[in-house]
C-alpha cells in the first residue's frame, strides 16, 4: 500500500502562486504514475494533471496548462504542484493520487488510482 499526505494549501490572491506537496510512503518503488485532482464545492472531482514516476512525462488539463507545473522528487518520494497565475476558479480541495497500472502494448490504458491523500484546501481570492 501507499500512504499520501498533501500539504501547502492556503489562501492566495488572484494572480498569485502556491506550491503543493504530496509525501508518499510505503510501496513507492512500484509507482507508475501520480496525479493531482481537485474538487470544488458541489462539483465532481476533476483531473489536474499526471506525471510518470520514472520518466517524468506530464499531462495537464487544458484549464491549467501553462500555469501549473507538476514535478516529483523520486529520492524524497514527493510529488509537487507549482501553481501560478491563480484564478478564483482554481479554488478547490486538491488531492494527490497514485497508480501502479502501466500501459500495455496494443491495449487500452485505463489506470486505477487506488490510493488518495486527504486533500488540501486552496482558496483563491478575487
Amino acid at each position: 500500500q501507499v500512504q499520501l499526505v498533501e500539504s501547502g494549501g492556503g489562501v492566495v490572491q488572484a494572480g498569485g502562486s502556491l506550491r503543493l506537496s504530496c509525501a508518499a510512503s510505503g510501496r513507492t518503488s512500484d509507482i507508475y504514475a501520480m496525479a493531482w485532482f481537485r474538487q470544488a464545492p458541489g462539483k465532481g472531482r476533476e483531473s489536474v494533471g499526471t506525471i510518470t514516476w520514472s520518466g517524468g512525462s506530464t499531462t495537464y488539463a487544458d484549464s491549467v496548462k501553462g500555469r501549473f507545473t507538476i514535478s516529483r522528487d523520486n529520492g524524497k518520494s514527493t510529488l509537487y504542484l507549482q501553481m501560478s497565475s491563480l484564478k478564483p476558479e482554481d479554488t478547490a480541495v486538491y488531492y494527490c493520487a497514485v497508480t501502479f497500472d502501466s500501459p500495455l502494448p496494443g491495449g487500452y490504458y485505463i489506470p486505477e488510482y487506488d490510493y488518495w491523500g486527504q486533500g488540501t484546501q486552496v482558496t483563491v481570492a478575487s
